[in-house]
This record gives structure tokens, C-alpha cells and sequence, in this order.
């Protein structure tokens, strides 16, 4: 999966916040992300992020 920095990644299940959308911060072999709703960041290794993305907008 084509995931580059600044990226916006629509997830499965949704933040406790009630947001579905995170910023890519970082990409590598983790990917840190930035809640969009809010702006809570978590860093986890690209397989776990992989399998709960749903769709990737381009900025």
C-alpha cells in the first residue's frame, strides 16, 4: 500500500473521539498518526495500520 507523509487514511472503526480520518506523520517500518478530530497521535507498525485502512486521500 502506497502511503506517503501528509496523507489522509480513513480507517475502519472509528477514534473514540468519534473520528475515522488521520494525518500521516510518519511513514516507515511504523506509521505515526495524528487523530484528526483530536489530534491525538499513536505510533504502530505498518502491517497493524494496513489491515484497518479503508481508503488513502492524497493531499
Amino acid at each position: 500500500m502506497d502511503i506517503q507523509i501528509d496523507d489522509i487514511v480513513k480507517m475502519k472503526k472509528p477514534h473514540p473521539c468519534g473520528s475515522k480520518e488521520w494525518k500521516v506523520l510518519r511513514v516507515g517500518a511504523d506509521i505515526r498518526l495524528q487523530c484528526l478530530g483530536c489530534g491525538h497521535l499513536i505510533m504502530e507498525p505498518r502491517p497493524k495500520i494496513e489491515k484497518r485502512i479503508v481508503s488513502v486521500s492524497k493531499p
